[in-house]
């Protein structure tokens, strides 16, 4: 299996036309374009997951640069999504000093 993102997709690209366009190269698991949660537009890039990782390279290397839509696609391998760890409030390595990051006022 080869999750493969596809970025820079115009707005108006369907997940069947990114499933046809992917087909040309081999058999297409799943296609997905990303939305505006609040709108539903799509945000201008997808996943295609291929059946065959030679496949989904070929593909890479096809559609990478091509012009679709009147747009240039960037396409490339995806990557993991990176896990978020803790809760994202230690900035900067602070710690929980909230008065003043240690200049001396207490």
């Amino acid at each position: 299996m080869k999750n493969i993102f596809v970025g820079n997709l115009s707005f108006n690209t369907s997940e069947d036309e990114l499933r046809q366009l992917f087909e040309g190269f081999g058999p297409v698991d799943r296609v997905s374009i990303m939305t505006d949660r609040d709108t539903g537009r799509s945000r201008g890039f997808g996943f295609v997951e291929m059946t065959n990782n030679e496949d989904g390279e070929k593909a890479i290397t096809a559609l990478n640069g091509s012009q679709v839509g009147g747009r240039t696609l960037n396409v490339n391998e995806a990557r993991p999504k990176a896990e978020h760890v803790g809760g994202g409030r230690d900035r900067g390595g602070r710690g929980g000093d909230r008065h003043g990051g240690g200049r001396g006022r207490w």
